[in-house]
């Protein structure tokens, strides 16, 4: 029987993003918002976007694909796919679902894509208006639990008191973030850099959260294109071959009462054992890595639990010097990530991670050849994936 893997088999031939505005700042609806960035996509390829026959996206995205295939003029529409459930979670995942259908003939020329205009429509993640609640909220907003700091910060706490984890290493992540911001003109946080100070003074949001900690919330879009490792060469540069994806979460990860088998988790425990063992490499490979933060402590236990270093080891490996390009241990979030360039439910992630590859970062990390990308810790499902470039195939 032969090998099922998506591991080299599928490759990003095209990126692209619109601009990127504060949130409800955009002055375009989120449908024009899609449209431009898979339109970009398809220049940065070379590619005409007629001959585009498949969407994926994911956390529910209000861009239905008949919908853009219509406006874009393809030709025909072969797969409509929507990763459930898990918010950003679901970035890496989206990418794996359309690398799959290419794989097993359901889709030629797949885009992957993920818009926001949360000023045309409700803040997401805005906690819900007055009314009855079932399920794990109704065991935590009468206790005034409503918003995800608050949430995940119980998770987050957890985790630091067990492995001793101080408020400094929480503090290097923000500050890698807010460092790369400062060379990528597309950033939200471009021009406002981040000190020691400001992040020590700035108000807590849900300890350990201070504001710094927190992403941001922006409107945008961002589009990835998706062939076969085939086909990869016939576009304009240097295709990124997806080396693994991996998706889901514990067992009663979704339980009652918040009694997931491992509550001080980001999720990932059993999922990156799958992606190493698919992408044939380890965590040491790794060149550059796009951590989602949804929070900065959904970053420290995703590092932890990809086996980067142990939850023990934290306090050292996560200083600035470390998480920064071009020399760093583990340059991290090189674009800003959610905390400084956007937050478009990570998909500016996998974007980063293609430049790299390319040689075309902002804050490039010398003969980049493995990127990780890990999607949206703490919640379930998760997801995480690993691209290289052809000398990794």
């Amino acid at each position: 029987m032969s090998e099922r893997s998506l591991r080299g088999k599928v490759a990003i031939v095209g990126i692209g993003e619109t601009q990127y505005y504060k949130h409800g700042m955009s002055p375009d609806p989120e449908f024009v918002l899609a449209l431009k960035a898979i339109l970009a996509a398809c220049a940065d390829a070379g590619l005409d976007p007629t001959e585009i026959d498949s969407f994926a996206s994911y956390s529910n995205d209000r861009n239905d694909p008949s919908r853009i295939s219509a406006a874009l003029g393809c030709k025909e529409l072969r797969l409509s796919n929507m990763q459930w459930g898990g918010g950003g979670g679901g970035g890496a995942a989206a990418v794996g679902n359309a690398a799959a259908a290419i794989i097993t003939g359901q889709a030629d020329i797949a885009v992957v894509y993920r818009a926001l205009a949360q000023g045309q429509f409700q803040r997401f993640g805005r906690a819900a208006g007055a009314g009855t609640v079932s399920g794990d909220n109704a065991l935590s907003h009468p206790y005034g639990i409503f918003v995800p700091a608050q949430r995940y910060a119980l998770k987050i706490m957890r985790f630091m008191h067990e492995h001793g984890v101080r408020q400094e290493a929480l503090r290097a992540i923000a500050m890698a973030s807010y460092h790369h911001a400062q060379s990528n003109p597309r950033a939200v946080m471009y021009g406002r850099p981040l000190t020691e100070q400001m992040y020590d003074d700035s108000r807590w949001i849900a300890e350990p959260n201070h504001l710094f900690d927190c992403c941001m919330e922006n409107d945008g879009a961002a589009a990835l294109v998706l062939v076969s490792a085939e086909r990869a060469k016939d576009f304009r540069h240097k295709p990124a071959y997806i080396l693994s994806v991996a998706q889901g979460s514990d067992h009663r990860n979704a339980a009652r009462g918040y009694n997931a088998p491992d509550f001080a988790s980001a999720s990932f425990g059993p999922v990156a054992p799958h992606l190493w063992r698919m992408a044939k490499l380890g965590p040491k490979d790794v060149d550059v890595l796009q951590s989602y933060e949804n929070f900065t402590g959904g970053v420290l236990m995703s590092l932890v639990e990809h086996g980067f270093f142990t939850g023990e080891e934290a306090n050292d490996f996560l200083k600035l010097e470390n998480l920064l390009a071009p020399s760093g241990k583990l340059p991290l979030n090189t674009s800003g990530g959610n905390l400084a360039e956007c937050y478009m439910h990570g998909l500016e992630l996998q974007i980063e991670a293609v430049r790299q590859l390319r040689g075309q970062s902002t804050a490039q990390v010398p003969n980049a050849k493995v990127a990780g990308v890990i999607a949206g810790p703490m919640v379930t499902p998760v997801s995480t994936m690993i691209l290289g470039s052809e000398e990794t195939l």
